[in-house]
């Protein structure tokens, strides 16, 4: 690693700084969006229903040199977000931090390097506040890692670019599959529903959990080996891992129940009131989420097509102050419709495969990522090396001693 030298954040960009330290005018008829750290993600800038707009004179006001080597970083609450500029109609406001990688410098391979844990560790080490923390422009400048030969940076970031890539293609791919399925539910069951099928309560054909949580003044309830998931995990799109693991013991002498894979999960308090998702793998939930278990007479792809599809009718149930929520009961009245054997064993034939390959191409993802992840820092550290070797990258240990 001799050739490799440390050099600090600011040695590689030619500018570094934040949006605006302020409210712009919106105009809801703008076309320029008002950013900030919550609208990076996975490397993107994402549009939210709740991004704000402006006209274009406030845009030219408040303008940054935005360009083809702009990375962009959250630095205010929610820290360490990715985002790289792709000609965005966009403007910054303070919780974005944004800096333009010199032309000398691989600019995705800077993208990792404030990827890698190290770089999310260090912001969050040296961040300010104690209610929102804030990360200085001066701690960004002064990151310090080890800055490879131009080359290296090439392949390094070809090799972590190729991971993302097939992880990005597999969850656009999801995205699709599920919006197929979402529209042929919605044609077979919704626009073209017969008159003579039966409309049924959902409490009087499935069973409705509630989830619950052991007591954790009790040491002997958790670590085991029995996943369960707190309600932020019905954020995603598919549940692959477990917040945390409890014994038989903490399942034994709590309310919660072992819901099976396929189980539509749905959180009922909260932030995530509403959250809609489905287990790919046997587990517990918390009190505030309840799982609704397929049968015989309606398979787990019907069911979570249907509460999908009919959530905000389900929430519309919602009680409280300032904690809305809904209960089971208020899931358990339901109706959902059962319709003739023939058109509902038609409709399977042609949903199944499609959640089977969403499943698939969802552990797929998994696997990508904890590669990703594996190899990033791995890399940074240049504790594996890869180089082209009769026309294919080769990955090496150094072992301190050489490349192979």
């Amino acid at each position: 690693m001799s050739e490799w030298k440390e050099v600090k954040l600011q040695n590689v960009v030619s500018k570094l700084g934040d949006g605006l330290h302020g409210t712009p005018k919106y105009d809801d008829n703008g076309e320029y969006y008002f950013i900030n750290g919550n609208n990076l993600d996975n490397g993107k800038i994402t549009i939210k229903d709740s991004t704000k707009k402006t006209s274009i004179e406030e845009y030219k006001k408040y303008k940054k040199d935005l360009n083809n080597r702009t990375i962009l970083v959250s630095i205010n609450g929610t820290l360490g977000n990715i985002g790289l500029y792709n000609n965005e109609k966009c403007f910054l406001g303070k919780s974005a931090c944004y800096f333009n990688v010199k032309e000398n410098v691989e600019k995705l391979f800077i993208k990792y390097v404030v990827t890698n844990n190290h770089f999310q560790e260090h912001i969050n080490v040296f961040a300010n506040g104690t209610t929102i923390k804030n990360v200085s422009l001066k701690t960004m400048r002064e990151y310090p890692f080890f800055l490879p030969p131009l080359h290296e940076q090439k392949v390094i970031a070809e090799v972590l670019s190729s991971l993302d890539d097939k992880i990005d293609l597999l969850h656009r791919q999801n995205k699709t599959l599920e919006q197929m399925a979402e529209t042929l539910f919605r044609q077979w069951f919704v626009e073209e529903v017969q008159e003579d099928w039966k409309v049924i309560k959902i409490g009087d054909y499935l069973d409705v959990l509630l989830g619950g949580t052991p007591s954790t003044k009790n040491k002997d309830y958790w670590n085991g080996n029995i996943p369960w998931v707190n309600s932020g995990e019905i954020n995603k799109f598919r549940i692959l891992e477990p917040t945390k693991y409890i014994t038989q013991l903490g399942l034994d002498n709590s309310s919660t129940k072992l819901l099976p894979k396929g189980t539509t999960v749905l959180a009922i308090t909260g932030a995530t009131l509403g959250q809609v998702s489905r287990l790919e793998i046997d587990a517990c939930a918390n009190q505030s989420v309840i799982g609704i278990i397929g049968s015989e007479e309606f398979t787990n792809e019907y069911i979570y097509l249907w509460i999908k599809h009919y959530i905000k009718d389900i929430i519309s149930n919602q009680t409280g102050g300032a904690q809305q929520h809904i209960n089971r009961n208020d899931v358990k009245n339901t109706t959902i419709i059962k319709p003739d054997e023939v058109t509902y064993e038609k409709f399977m034939n042609l949903i199944k495969p499609i959640f089977d390959k969403i499943s698939k191409n969802s552990f797929q993802i998994r696997t990508l990522e904890q590669m990703r992840d594996t190899l990033l820092p791995k890399l940074m550290r240049g504790e594996i090396r890869v180089k082209y070797g009769k026309g294919e990258k080769i990955f090496a240990p150094t072992d301190k001693k050489e490349i192979l």
